[in-house]
């Protein structure tokens, strides 16, 4: 301080000079760091009432979401679900001169001039949660409350198959989400006959209320089944009211909202107080997002409409984990937002400390001394502040990354055990079928009871098979897999290995070749495990290896790196750069693969291998092939002491083998079953051969039957054949089943034919995404024989029912009767437009099937099989029919001879039409003319 006061003496009469120009600078200098406020945005936002839990989430994220734009600014106000004060709160805002509003109506119709007016003066609004009764608005941000009303009423019903009642507990009867609610719950439970709704108790969406209005109305509330609650503080309260009454037989009870929290709705289904939620987003940071893009001019969807999904004790335990850790990523979002807002604090202390001084010393030189070294302080600030928040923003994008991540695990995850859910699904229906036929057949018919015990003995060993991987899989992941290596030759362990799959080979007629270059190769090895690792490669490589290709099988000694080198090489469909990325990776599978195994092969081959120290690697092409080779150290002094084993080497692939042991088990034909008893065609689509096998074999007892093994041949086959009905597996190489069951239904030539869709799915989405293929039946594995005979038979009944409808209104005086279920849209367009040919046509005697077929934009063979299918008449049956009632119809007239009736109708000579008319009507032209004319 000394040292300034004697600077400032010393330099007096030069800053007596300059001390203007100082003064004009550091005035300059505190305009420049005045903070730019034109960029600042502020949000208005009236809410219904923040009373209850799901309210105050909102909240809550919306507060959450602002953290992200320190430009942006929050006014809150609540209107304690009173519409007339929620009117005063919409003019308060628009009044302070919000640049944009975001409502959460109390009921519709109160509060929609006051939003339009707000949006007529030209400020932006978002209606979040509740929509308004009028669509002048910016955007909206909420759950399609119908759509969640409607997974509802299919939720319920597939809790009750038996049928039952059902209590609903309802909101608030003015506003929107209580309305779409009911209607989509009410419109679900109208598809099953056998569930009745009891009554609607209006909960008005308070906790309080669905207590005292469930306790005034208990005896209406034991009645029921099943309770539906439009939130979870309602259903709570009725759990309450149940438990207090000591109700021991309880109904199910479900809500909605499905929150995270101590007491909130993931907590009581994990408690077992609530049986299920749905999850029903609050929209809070969304709305806040979507303000902030709005008023930067960004693009945006007015619609924003927000998923669901149930919550139950199958999912429960996933979710409320995932819950948490997004609970605990957000907590460090908001501490790291702290540390920001504190530095900003410092950071405004210190300008406005700046300030002061510049203001109070600006004459003396010492002001401006000081006022340079401020400013050197508070552009290091600055930089710290900058770089602090860099730091900041890498640990948002970090969390963010670890965030999909996670999600991308867990969805792999999930695919994984639906595609193991399906390999374990595929056996057991085996199984349990062919246990099925011996309790019913007896031992009657040796040859097929041997051809069933066999079917059994493979698949038990299947399932064994894939328990084992699990157990392998488990074991590795929690480091308890040990490898017991022991002395042996590695020459004939490959060549038994080998020779498990030479009938496979033979029968589908692939080049298979075991090239040993060595004559022995001793080396320490753990034979159970490498046996499980070539055992999954060979396997693999037949799976993926057309019939007629090649495979080899070479083991030799790299005398560069002493190893024993096994290569496994095929011709196969190879793999594409991306999926060799992952081949490897614990549940990944090719996206053309992932319905031909559970993705966990590679991953537990790659491990063993890692075991033994040696290496994997895989090099493919797509459509030329794919090879595997494996290394493996010779000696013993790369394992453990405790990794050795010294005893004798235990038979192995005993399990493995038998898989493909009794692999010409069943050698039926499975093209083409001639002259079956019904006389109708069925069409089987399965890439389990096993099972294929089997149902060709059922089948082809009452139908004519096809097989075939994926969905691109099914689809080339139904379109060539047009069976009468179809059978198909979803989960399948190429097309799936799903994709199939679409492209049949919206194709003209096979959209007549029934589909009954086979698949390990068995969830309520699934079932309902598989009927919305136009699928006519879907059969959850393993089922029973006799039941889908059954099916097959009531659906080509039902196909039959049909035919009798529309060949009944088949006429030249009316059109063809009304659709009826069991038709889709195209066949009757097709209908239409083909009666309307003939109609127009019909005069003609040079009419030709060829002029039609080519009119309705099929081929003549595709016209006669689709008019065969759906009238059970031939074309030219069918036009012959409706010459003869147009001729009748004339006859009736009196205004033509026979001759020209005959010639007005379309035949090429009076005689001819004689002739047929008689055949017909068992009575010539003139006699029916006669009868008619003495009649009238």
């Amino acid at each position: 301080m000394d040292t300034h006061i004697k600077l400032y003496k010393h330099q007096q009469p030069f800053l007596s000079v300059y001390s203007p120009f100082f003064i004009l600078l550091f005035t300059l200098l505190c305009i420049s760091c005045q903070p730019n406020q034109q960029d600042a945005i502020l949000i208005g936002f009236s809410q219904c009432v923040d009373d209850d839990d799901w309210r105050q989430t909102m909240y809550f994220e919306m507060q959450k979401e602002l953290a992200f734009y320190p430009e942006a600014r929050l006014i809150y106000k609540n209107a304690d679900a009173s519409n007339a004060q929620q009117i005063e709160d919409i003019k308060s805002l628009r009044d302070e001169g919000v640049d944009i509003l975001i409502v959460s109506p109390n009921e519709a119709q109160p509060i929609t001039p006051i939003v339009e007016e707000v949006y007529a003066s030209g400020i932006p609004v978002i209606v979040v949660d509740r929509k308004i009764a009028s669509d002048k608005y910016t955007a909206y941000v909420g759950g399609d409350n119908y759509e969640i009303g409607n997974i509802a009423g299919a939720y319920a019903a597939s809790l009750l198959p038996e049928g039952g009642k059902i209590l609903e507990i309802s909101g608030l009867p003015g506003s929107t989400p209580a309305q779409e609610r009911h209607r989509g719950f009410t419109d679900a439970l109208s598809r099953f006959n056998t569930l009745s709704l009891l009554d609607s108790i209006n909960g008005q969406w308070e906790e309080h209320i669905a207590r005292q209005e469930t306790r005034r109305q208990l005896s209406r509330v034991k009645e029921a089944d099943l309770i539906f609650a439009f939130n979870d503080m309602m259903a709570r309260a009725t759990h309450e009211v149940l438990d207090s009454a000591k109700v021991h037989s309880k109904p199910i009870l479900f809500g909605i909202d499905g929150l995270f929290g101590p007491s909130l709705g993931i907590d009581m289904v994990s408690q077992g107080i609530l049986d299920a939620t749905f999850l029903y987003p609050t929209g809070g940071d969304k709305a806040i997002e979507l303000a902030v893009n709005i008023l930067k001019g960004k693009p945006f969807d007015k619609e924003n409409i927000l998923q669901t999904t149930v919550i139950d004790q199958s999912n429960v335990k996933i979710i409320k984990s995932q819950a948490e850790k997004i609970y605990d990523q957000q907590q460090d979002i908001v501490n790291q937002q702290r540390a920001i807002e504190e530095q900003l604090a410092v950071y405004q202390n210190q300008r406005t400390l700046l300030y002061v001084l510049i203001s109070s010393l600006a004459a003396a030189i010492i002001l401006g001394a000081f006022a340079l070294y401020a400013l050197r302080e508070k552009l290091e600030t600055n930089r710290e502040l900058k770089s602090k928040n860099e730091e900041i923003l890498k640990q948002q994008q970090q969390i963010m990354q670890l965030a999909q991540e996670s999600e991308e695990a867990n969805q792999a995850k999930f695919r994984f055990f639906t595609d193991i859910s399906h390999e374990f699904r595929t056996p057991i229906t085996l199984i349990l079928t062919s246990i099925e036929d011996i309790l019913e057949s007896g031992s009657s018919h040796k040859q097929a009871l041997q051809r069933d015990i066999l079917l059994i003995k493979r698949n038990a060993a299947r399932l064994l098979r894939l328990v084992s991987q699990l157990l392998d899989f488990r074991r590795i992941e929690h480091g308890k897999m040990e490898v017991k290596a022991s002395p042996g030759d590695l020459i004939p362990f490959i060549r038994e290995i080998f020779s498990a799959f030479e009938a496979t080979a033979s029968k589908r007629k692939i080049d298979y070749q075991l090239l040993c270059l060595e004559s022995e190769l001793p080396m320490w090895f753990d034979d159970s495990m490498l046996d499980k690792v070539f055992f999954n490669l060979l396997s693999n490589a037949f799976k993926f290896t057309p019939n007629g290709g090649k495979i080899t099988l070479m083991v030799e000694k790299d005398k560069s790196t002493q190893k024993a080198r096994v290569l496994i090489k095929d011709n196969g469909q190879g793999m594409s750069k991306n999926q060799m990325a992952h081949a490897f990776e614990r549940f990944y599978q090719g996206e053309q693969n992932s319905s031909m195994g559970t993705g966990l092969g590679l991953s537990l081959s790659h491990e063993l291998i890692h075991l033994h120290h040696g290496s994997i690697k895989v090099d493919s092409e797509p459509a030329k092939g794919t090879s595997f080779e494996v290394k493996l150290p010779l000696g013993d002094t790369h394992f453990k002491e405790s990794e050795r084993c010294h005893s004798s080497r235990n038979e192995h692939s005993t399990v493995l083998k038998t898989i493909y042991e009794d692999e010409d088990a069943f050698e039926e034909e499975e093209s083409v079953s001639v002259g079956s008893p019904s006389g109708f065609s069925i069409l089987v689509i399965e890439d389990n051969t096993d099972l294929r096998k089997f149902l060709l074999t059922k089948l082809q007892q009452h139908y004519q039957v096809w097989g075939t093994e994926d969905g691109d041949s099914g689809l080339v086959l139904a379109q060539k054949e047009v069976p009468d009905l179809i059978i198909s597996d979803i989960m399948m190489p190429g097309t799936s089943g799903l994709q199939l069951a679409r492209q049949l239904k919206s194709d003209l030539r096979t959209s007549h034919i029934p589909i009954i869709l086979l698949t390990a799915r068995d969830t309520t989405e699934q079932q309902v995404e598989g009927l919305q293929t136009g699928a006519d039946a879907y059969i959850v594995k393993p089922f029973h024989t006799r039941y889908l005979l059954a099916r097959v038979q009531q659906l080509l009944q039902s196909r039959n029912a049909l035919q009798a409808h529309y060949k009944s209104g088949a006429t030249e005086s009316a059109p063809f009767p009304p659709p009826v279920d069991g038709i889709s849209t195209i066949d009757q367009e097709f209908l239409d437009a083909f009666r309307s040919e003939v109609l127009q046509k019909l005069g003609d005697s040079e009419l030709h099937v060829n002029d039609i077929a080519k009119a309705v934009g099929l081929s003549r063979v595709q016209l006669y099989r689709k008019v065969k299918a759906l009238l059970e008449v031939s074309v030219n049956d069918y036009i012959r029919q409706l010459r003869l009632e147009k001729a009748r119809a004339l006859l009736c007239q009196q205004e033509l001879s026979i001759a020209e009736v005959a010639y007005a109708v379309g035949f090429s000579s009076p005689a001819y039409f004689s002739t047929v008319f008689k055949n017909e009507y068992q009575q010539s032209p003139s006699e029916f003319v006669r009868d008619t004319t003495s009649a009238s």
